[in-house]
């Protein structure tokens, strides 16, 4: 079987992977998620315990890309100018000037965002949603490429304010990370050791960032990735029965109370693309809508006051119902 050529794009992306997987050690699917949502267009919610590199991360993937990067604190007493940026006076030209805030940057952390008021989230929302931000009468557009990375701790739950459904459903994939393995962890001292003596960790093949121009080539490659019409039934099939779960069980229609919306499809779509794309393929499989189904559909799914009693997650009824469904 001959070798598949790969484009420019790809090859620079597979660079970026290998650059991002030296400094970010055991958290291989958070890695490979961040380069999906990059190549979909798209924002993620990272949930984990504190201490497993999710600020790393979306600082170490800034610095493979030639793009600006801000760290935001989500704090209860956060205002939305904090984040879109405000009107200063000038007394020496007697006018108002405009200065922008953190969501004026390429990559934006939103740590802890669970923390902070429902203004704030507004804001953000309509900074994801719509890639501008409104301050009285003037509309300022975002950069092209534009990302927000949101982190919130499952442990910590006083002091929080849940995310609106509205919110969530903004969020391209939710992605739940757990501790590393030990051999990972071991690799973990070592280049703790390495970076607080100073040292600078050697790059393999003279790593170089890649330019925002590279990553917007690479979306249209993903949009031109091959997709079989049975297998883009079999994806909307899957959404479909969200909606409809008692077609596939008495069961699963008593697990949901609302199911995905049409965003779902177009973001499950978009992520089985670029997963093929990175994976250096030019079709898209069945798994990768199976496993891509996990991350774009568990955050937007809203279980009934019955599964929640009997310990049902949304991971295990999407489980269900990919098993229930004939794969063509």
């Amino acid at each position: 079987m001959a070798e598949a050529i790969l484009s420019n794009a790809q090859v620079s992306f597979q660079q970026l992977k290998s650059y991002i997987n030296e400094h970010i050690i055991g958290q291989d699917g958070l890695v490979e998620r961040m380069l999906i949502a990059l190549l979909a267009d798209g924002h993620i919610l990272v949930e984990g315990a504190p201490g497993l590199a999710k600020t790393r991360a979306i600082n170490v993937l800034s610095k493979g890309i030639e793009a600006d990067f801000h760290r935001v604190q989500f704090t209860p007493d956060l205002l939305p100018a904090d984040l879109t940026g405000t009107e200063i006076f000038r007394p020496q030209q007697g006018t108002f000037e405009f200065q922008k805030g953190p969501l004026f940057h390429n990559l934006v952390l939103a740590d802890e965002i669970n923390r902070s008021p429902a203004k704030v989230q507004a804001a953000l929302l309509e900074a994801m949603a719509e890639r501008q931000i409104t301050v009285g009468s003037m509309t300022y557009p975002l950069p092209e490429l534009f990302m927000v990375m949101a982190t919130q701790n499952p442990i910590e739950q006083e002091g929080t304010y849940p995310l609106p459904e509205a919110q969530l459903d903004r969020f391209l994939i939710h992605i739940k990370i757990d501790y590393p393995k030990a051999e990972h962890e071991k690799r973990i001292l070592a280049l703790a050791r390495t970076e607080a003596r100073g040292e600078k960790q050697a790059l393999s093949n003279n790593f170089q960032p890649i330019n925002q121009q590279t990553v917007l080539t690479a979306r249209q490659e993903v949009l031109d990735i091959y997709m079989a019409d049975t297998l883009e039934d079999y994806l909307l099939q899957i959404i479909l029965a969200t909606r409809n779960p008692a077609a596939y069980g008495e069961d699963l229609a008593g697990w949901l109370q609302y199911g995905a919306s049409p965003r779902a499809s177009i973001a499950l779509d978009r992520c089985a693309r670029a997963k093929a794309w990175l994976q250096q393929r030019d079709f898209v499989g069945p798994e990768d809508i199976q496993e891509m189904a996990f991350d774009v559909l568990s955050h937007r799914l809203i279980l009934s006051y019955e599964a929640e009693a009997e310990g049902i997650s949304t991971d295990h009824f999407i489980k269900e119902l990919i098993s229930r469904i004939a794969v063509p």
